[in-house]
């Protein structure tokens, strides 16, 4: 258990420190922007309590939003995903549930499945950061397309660590 606990706590820290210090300075073009940080709430145990999921995706937005200086806004979008998790989770359950001490990831539960799941979650926190940010729906097209190709270059960065830490 506190082996496990160190893991969470580490890729929580590493995951902040990723996106601050090197993918908040990645803007191609003011149209992507690649948000990792996400990976922690998405590869949390199917065990993690509702209420401890939230306050966790809040700690999590809040960090990021002290180094980046968004009062709320990725707090508000990460709290939304992982609310959003719980839903998804039943929607792309198996027939026979979720095996216990398992967590959503590659290594469990395969490729396309993690693909499908990450794609969602991560389109959801998206939109509704970049939403947020622009608070209004005048270039509703444009952050549209913001949120579509940001979510796009997340995933396959999730993906990419995904492979290599299955091994």
């Amino acid at each position: 258990m506190i082996k496990l606990l160190t893991k969470y706590i580490i890729n929580f820290i590493v995951l902040i420190f990723v996106q601050v210090f090197i993918l908040n300075n990645f803007q191609f073009g003011g149209f992507i922007n690649p948000y990792i940080y996400v990976l922690f709430i998405l590869i949390l145990p199917f065990e993690t309590p509702k209420w401890f999921l939230l306050i966790i995706a809040f700690l999590l937005g809040f960090s990021i939003d002290i180094f980046s200086h968004t009062p709320g806004m990725h707090s508000s979008a990460t709290v939304f995903m992982a609310f959003s998790r719980v839903q998804m989770l039943k929607t792309l359950s198996p027939r026979d549930g979720y095996e216990t001490e398992t967590t959503p990831s590659i290594k469990d539960y395969g490729g396309k499945w993690f693909l499908k799941y990450t794609i969602v979650l991560v389109f959801i926190h998206h939109i509704f950061l970049f939403y947020i940010e622009v608070f209004s729906f005048s270039d509703f097209f444009i952050t549209f397309f913001r949120a579509t190709i940001s979510t796009l270059f997340s995933v396959a960065l999730i993906m990419v660590i995904q492979f290599f830490y299955k091994k």
